[in-house]
């Protein structure tokens, strides 16, 4: 190695030593660390500084009570303080017996773990370290409502941000909610860069509403309105979705600065409008089921995802009727003949196959005019000839009385 080389390593080590010595810390500081060491009840972990932190054995701890990780590993820890020489680090706080540290992990926004004891009011009494009594409500268990809370939570090891720390310790409230929405945040930023309007993502139902069922697609909610559910019309949605259920659907709408995703779970099925155009031409006729009634008309089903209108003109049997429920009912089958379709508005026109347009009935009428008046004319012109036949033989009748 020539010296001008070895001059160049020796700048780049010493510049590197430089960093290390001069790299400082702030109290609750999320970085990742190198396992150097395991001794006694303690973890040596390289930070990258001059000296080597520390981190509480009990930590890696699985519930075996042998240790998770080993020389070499890396890990993602919290810097708590500096104390004697030296830097104090936490994974999470409350996961092994250390609770000396919670002041801190409050002041600095350090994730704790607990145990979900038992439901009380307004929320659940949780226990930080196996000893310490902390408080969360219930509005802050989650992102979401739960039904039977009790049960979703009770005997869970979870992760909270403390977010009120009193009296020494003795009144402590916690939130999973504000850890979860930080994670959201982050991923949320990540979703930004990559979906698109159009693109198919995969979820999990996260909640049902009447308007809708909102889905976590990894980081956001979207919501999949009820019009956008299925091909055919939902009135349910439970009947279609469920709870933690995992779907694909496409993105109809983005809004990052509203916050909002819609999405579309129908889009995502094959249309069986692409079917229509073959299977029920003008003039077909089928058997549907009456899948709702309107002051209007009553919509049938004919297969899944297409259903066809029956104008209120069209029932009643030849009589005028006020409502279709006069003489259909909902889940009724009924054998319909196909008036017209429109592929570009996905419209069906539909009559009982027992109905006589009003097309047919103008039609009708008017032939039978065409008869009457062509008899009326045929008569006209008998009339006529009878009548002039009369007057010539009046008028010989007189020219003999005039000889």
């Amino acid at each position: 190695m020539n010296q001008e080389s070895h001059e160049d390593s020796f700048a780049d080590l010493f510049q590197e030593n430089s960093a290390k010595t001069l790299r400082h810390l702030e109290p609750g500081q999320k970085i990742t660390a190198t396992i150097v060491g395991i001794s006694g009840h303690s973890v040596f972990l390289d930070v990258g500084g001059k000296n080597e932190g520390i981190l509480e054995l009990s930590e890696i701890m699985n519930k075996e009570g042998e240790s998770s990780a080993a020389i070499g590993d890396k890990v993602d820890v919290y810097f708590l303080k500096s104390s004697g020489g030296e830097q104090l680090f936490t994974i999470k706080l409350g996961g092994g017996k250390n609770t000396t540290h919670l002041e801190e992990a409050w002041r600095n926004a350090i994730p704790v773990e607990g145990l979900v004891k038992e439901e009380i009011k307004g929320g659940f009494d949780i226990t930080l370290g196996g000893s310490v009594r902390a408080f969360c409500p219930f509005s802050q268990m989650g992102l979401h409502r739960v039904d039977d809370a009790g049960a979703e939570y009770i005997g869970r090891h979870m992760t909270f941000l403390i977010t009120r720390f009193e009296e020494n310790g003795r009144n402590i409230v916690v939130s999973a909610r504000a850890l979860l929405e930080q994670e959201r945040e982050r991923q949320k930023e990540a979703l930004q860069e990559s979906l698109e309007e159009g693109a198919s993502v995969q979820g999990t139902i996260s909640s049902i509403r009447d308007f809708g069922a909102f889905v976590d697609i990894g980081g956001v909610d979207g919501l999949i309105p009820i019009s956008e559910i299925g091909w055919s019309r939902v009135e349910d949605i439970k009947e279609h979705l469920t709870l933690g259920q995992e779907v694909t659907a496409v993105i109809k709408k983005l809004d990052w600065k509203a916050g909002r995703i819609t999405l579309s779970l129908k889009e995502a099925l094959p249309n069986p409008w692409d079917e229509v155009r073959h299977g029920f031409v003008e003039g077909s006729i089928h058997t549907g089921t009456v899948a709702r009634l309107t002051t209007f008309g009553a919509f049938v089903t004919l297969a899944p995802g297409i259903d066809g209108l029956i104008h209120i003109s069209r029932l009643g049997g030849g009589r005028r009727i006020n409502h279709p429920r006069e003489v259909l009912e909902e889940g009724q089958e009924i054998e319909v003949k196909v008036e017209g379709v429109d592929n570009e508005t996905r419209r069906i026109s539909l009559a009982p196959t027992d109905y006589v347009s009003s097309e047919s009935e103008e039609t009708a009428e008017k032939d039978e005019y065409k008869k009457f008046v062509a008899e009326k004319k045929s008569g006209e012109k008998k009339d006529e000839a009878v009548g002039s036949l009369g007057a010539l033989l009046q008028a010989k009748m007189a020219a003999k009385k005039g000889l």
